[in-house]
């Protein structure tokens, strides 16, 4: 049963009914889904819980949809790793990886995904489109196979390769623009206009479609055995993951599957060739500096973040952080969590790792807090950032003796 209410703006609290709209007509500001609680609450139990398939719609109460589809990708409940191995490196006693690499198309934006264009039929929709940065492009062209929608994707042109067979794979029309991604973003803001048959994800389907980074929040608690973390860091692009996972916590609370008065730190990672929530924080700012991406993080190579200012008011409210970390760190903090967790992450989830160590040596991350990390991209999608760097220990003749020679010590054990 749906409990949404309306949509509201963030800024000045109008109300507007649930249909294909992202801005308010009076402000601009950006539009978000309300909820009642109250009547979340009578069907949104921990016992009803119990019964419940182990995917997103789990949660459909505090979803932006009618009602949950009968079937599609297994999205969400992607395991909470007990990360033991990084924890000791980087001087932590309590650090979790929630790991969506293990979604459908390897990344989180299966869960916006799933839920974007769940609300894109219930309002009549045909045509899904978005503009992406790679991990979006790969779950709206798959997840649209399955709503039986026609997909139009737009995408730099410069994008990794993988990200871009991963996408075509599926049939879509992959339209590849000849800039960086805040260039298709505006050019997919001027089309949503003209196209109105179509429902840009992210664009004029966007208040539906954020709501879906929720569920990594009620999960998480959840998989902790209805405990709080303490401490989570996410990465940033837009802004809009990290908002909406502080927005999913509060809610558990406000349906009363949680005790009420917990605030959980939050702390944002970027890269450093694109960080400007990163240096609002650093600089105490009130505003977001747009800035031109330069990074091999590209799945958070937003130079204009929609949701950035909001970002950093949930950081600077919950006692967060957001640091930027160098393309060197990134590549170190994919094989740090490669080599110590045994998970292949995406440049994404190696500026999340970087970010991790500097708050831990920095002192920001205590040593005892509950501490989750969000790995947000399977380590496939983005191996050209590896090229060169990793390869081959030995490369020998395929004889004993050139083994041993290679190796210079006997592995014969007992």
């Amino acid at each position: 049963m749906s409990s949404m209410l309306n949509l509201k703006c963030k800024e000045c609290q109008r109300e507007y009914p649930l249909t294909a709209l992202h801005v308010c007509e009076y402000c601009f500001g950006p539009l978000e889904v309300a909820y009642n609680y109250e009547v979340a609450s009578k069907t949104l139990t921990r016992n009803s819980l119990k019964t419940r398939s182990l995917n997103i719609w789990r949660y459909a109460e505090l979803l932006p949809v009618e009602q949950a589809p009968q079937a599609g990708p297994e999205v969400g409940f992607t395991p909470l790793v007990k990360a033991d191995c990084l924890a000791k490196e980087l001087g932590l006693n309590n650090l979790w990886i929630k790991d969506d690499t293990r979604n459908p198309t390897g990344s989180f934006k299966d869960r916006v995904v799933a839920v974007a264009l769940r609300r894109a039929k219930e309002l009549g929709f045909k045509i899904a489109a978005c503009a992406s940065t790679g991990n979006l492009a790969n779950a709206v062209a798959a997840h649209a196979v399955k709503s039986e929608m026609e997909a139009f994707i737009f995408i730099p042109e410069s994008l990794e390769e993988a990200k871009i067979i991963t996408t075509a794979v599926y049939g879509c029309n992959l339209v590849a623009v000849k800039g960086n991604y805040d260039q298709v973003n505006r050019l997919c803001a001027e089309l949503s206009s003209e196209y109105s048959n179509f429902a840009f994800v992210n664009i004029n389907i966007r208040p539906y479609y954020a709501e879906g980074s929720k569920t990594l929040a009620f999960e998480i608690v959840e998989q902790m055995n209805w405990e709080f973390p303490d401490h989570v860091v996410v990465p940033v692009a837009s802004g809009s993951q990290l908002t909406k996972v502080y927005k999913g916590f509060q809610e558990l609370q406000a349906v009363g599957l949680m005790p009420p008065g917990k605030e959980i730190r939050i702390s944002g990672a970027q890269a450093l060739g694109c960080a400007p929530v990163a240096q609002a924080f650093e600089n105490g700012w009130d505003f977001i500096k747009p800035v031109k991406p330069q990074t091999i993080a590209k799945s958070l190579a937003i130079g204009d973040p929609a949701d950035g200012i909001y970002a950093l008011d949930v950081v600077r409210k919950t006692g967060g952080a957001v640091v930027g970390v160098s393309d060197e760190e990134v590549i170190e903090g994919i094989k740090l969590l490669a080599q110590t967790e045994g998970i292949f992450t995406e440049t994404a989830g190696g500026v999340t790792i970087a970010t991790l160590k500097e708050l831990a040596k920095s002192g920001v991350i205590e040593k005892d807090e509950k501490v989750i990390a969000l790995v947000t991209g399977h380590g496939l999608k983005t191996v050209e950032a590896l090229k060169g760097l990793v390869k081959p220990s030995y490369v020998i003749e395929p004889k004993m003796e050139a083994f041993k020679q290679a190796v210079g010590i006997e592995y014969k054990g007992d």
